[in-house]
C-alpha cells in the first residue's frame, strides 16, 4: 500500500500548475461551470480538462454537484486560506510588524522638533 499523500501536498501540487491556476481563476469569475463550458475556455482536449479537474478535486479545490445530466464545478477555497494561514501568515507576521514599527519609529521622529547646533 502506498503511502498516504498530506493534504497540504496535494494542495500545492495542484497549484503548482499554471493550467490548474487558470481553472481556478475561471471558477472564481463564475462558478458552477460544466466540462463543456470550460473545455471551451481552453486550448487542450476534453480529456486533458478532465485530469486536471480531476487533480483540483482530489486535493480539495474543486467540488461537484450532479444536476440532472450536468456536472458543475465549483471553487472550494477553503485549501487555499489553510495554506495562506498555514505558510503565508507565519512567515510575513514579522516581517509586516518589523516595517509597521520601523514606519512608527520614523514618523515619530518626523514629527520631533530638530535643533539648530550652534
Amino acid at each position: 500500500m502506498a503511502p498516504a499523500i498530506p493534504d497540504d501536498d496535494l494542495v500545492f501540487k495542484a497549484l503548482a500548475d499554471g493550467t490548474r491556476r487558470l481553472l481556478l481563476d475561471m471558477l472564481f469569475a463564475r462558478d458552477g461551470q460544466t466540462l463543456t463550458e470550460i473545455e471551451q475556455e481552453l486550448e487542450m482536449t476534453r480529456f486533458g480538462v478532465m485530469k486536471h479537474l480531476r487533480v483540483l478535486e482530489r486535493a480539495g479545490l474543486v467540488v461537484t454537484r450532479r444536476s440532472g445530466r450536468e456536472k458543475l464545478h465549483y471553487l472550494n477555497a477553503v485549501p487555499i486560506r489553510q495554506i495562506h494561514n498555514r505558510w503565508i501568515d507565519k512567515y510575513t507576521e514579522r516581517h509586516v510588524s518589523a516595517l509597521l514599527d520601523l514606519k512608527d519609529q520614523l514618523e515619530s521622529k518626523k514629527c520631533q522638533p530638530t535643533r539648530k547646533r550652534a
